[in-house]
């Protein structure tokens, strides 16, 4: 028998705004990899622009910090994922 986990709504909003829509059966960890490769695609894309000149590099840490902010689940522990 699969686990069903119930997610808090602020996590279900948070995923859902990288695309994710959990099923009860969803384990949080396949979660957070899947938002944290996300993550590691962008900032690599970033860097790549950097490194192509589409943008100064006095620009980057602030762009870093901008994308950073579009993920803060990845600051939220995954204990606090889940409703009780």
């Amino acid at each position: 028998m699969a686990l069903a986990y119930t997610y808090r709504p602020r996590v279900l909003d948070e995923l859902a705004r990288h695309g994710l829509r959990p099923l009860p059966e969803s384990d949080p960890q396949q979660l957070r990899d899947a938002v944290r490769d996300l993550y590691k695609y962008e900032i690599k894309r970033l860097r790549g622009e950097l490194l192509a000149g589409k943008f100064p590099k006095s620009e980057y840490a602030a762009r870093v910090v901008a994308l950073r902010e579009r993920y803060p689940i990845l600051s939220l522990p995954m204990e606090l994922w889940l409703s009780s």
